[in-house]
């Protein structure tokens, strides 16, 4: 099955921020950049169009400073231009593994990315490009998932992939409750009414407005974007309602 085609051939893969940091504290780590960067290779060689949301809680969460001394819109302000250097620093990783990548902002800025453009970043991922989006959504008051949820409809991907440390999605924290129940499949309604933190939840009303599947899988093991991609049964599906057995209905 070595020849088998891809499942997904055009995907949105989101990575938070907290992702690039490894093991320390804070910041970027190079052997983990170039480790996801990797990954991500990989997955481009089988011909899979590509786009990126990256978050920036590695370096600056913006909620965080809320009630601090900032307002809400200078707090996020701030949050999506961490992402930005996030972004930034994946696209040199994927250079440097000889994948061609373009950085499209949703913030003004001169020199260093694009201003983020629909149909000009449709036109990169056609032409093999990975396209990498930050500044979020352009605007305070929300989230870099809602802004993967919103960059994967507007490039018409077939799928929203959220990257995260564990297997998928639980009943709870697995870290925290060994007992916590594993979900191979859940309906948007069912993250909704369960409150089980897959996204947040303007994310998952969109893509259940639209259709789009979310497939959350453990990104720390090694080859599982490509696993994914190629439509091996790990992480859990978020999509329409499921039936028992987890086909959809």
């Amino acid at each position: 099955m070595d020849d088998a085609p891809p499942r997904y051939r055009r995907i949105l893969l989101k990575l938070s921020g907290e992702a690039l940091m490894g093991g320390q504290p804070a910041g970027i780590s190079p052997i983990v950049l170039e480790e996801i960067a990797g990954q991500i290779q990989e997955v481009h060689s089988l011909g899979v169009q590509i786009g990126l949301v990256v978050g920036g809680g590695n370096i600056l969460r913006g909620g965080s400073l809320t009630g601090w001394v900032l307002d809400r819109a200078t707090a996020d302000t701030m949050g999506m231009t961490a992402t930005m250097i996030n972004a930034l620093a994946l696209e040199a990783a994927l250079e440097n593994q000889g994948v061609s990548a373009r950085v499209q902002s949703a913030l003004a800025m001169q020199g260093g990315c694009e201003p983020f453009d629909r149909r000009r970043a449709i036109k990169h991922l056609e032409q093999g490009r990975v396209v990498i989006f930050g500044g979020g959504t352009g605007s305070p008051f929300f989230t870099t998932d809602s802004a993967a949820s919103l960059r994967a409809l507007e490039i018409r991907a077939e799928v929203l992939l959220k990257a995260t440390k564990v297997a998928g999605v639980y009943s709870d924290d697995p870290v925290t409750h060994p007992e916590a129940r594993f979900f191979p499949t859940l309906s948007y309604d069912e993250v909704l009414q369960r409150n089980l933190r897959v996204m947040d939840a303007t994310a998952i009303a969109l893509c259940r407005e639209h259709h789009l599947p979310i497939l959350v899988f453990d990104l720390t093991r090694r080859g599982n974007i490509r696993r994914v991609v190629m439509g091996e049964p790990i992480g859990t599906l978020v999509a329409a309602h499921q039936e028992p057995g987890g086909e959809q209905e």
